[in-house]
């Protein structure tokens, strides 16, 4: 079973994240990107599912024209987990 983050951790491992920020209502970390047109917002999201698919672990997000907003919380520890930091580290790199 995955375990979710102490509190002491997340105040040591958001700040190591360019961007993120933390969603108190969800239990994990959100950002929103901006691309200059819808195909390129798109190439980001297949990029982003190849790198999920390959971590066994899916992004919530939603797409209009060029803004990606993603939000990263982990369902089977009911809140943030390593996780989701290691996916949001393999989506800005």
């Amino acid at each position: 079973m995955v375990e979710k983050l102490t509190a002491a951790e997340r105040d040591r491992l958001l700040p190591t994240l360019d961007g993120w920020e933390a969603d108190a209502e969800r239990d994990g970390i959100r950002k929103s990107y901006r691309f200059a047109d819808f195909t390129q917002a798109f190439g980001f999201m297949a990029r982003v599912a190849l790198l999920a698919e390959k971590a066994d672990h899916h992004p919530e997000w939603f797409n209009v024209y060029n803004r990606v907003d993603i939000l990263l919380t982990t369902h089977d520890a009911n809140g943030l987990s390593m996780r989701d930091i290691d996916l949001a580290k393999a989506i800005d790199s």
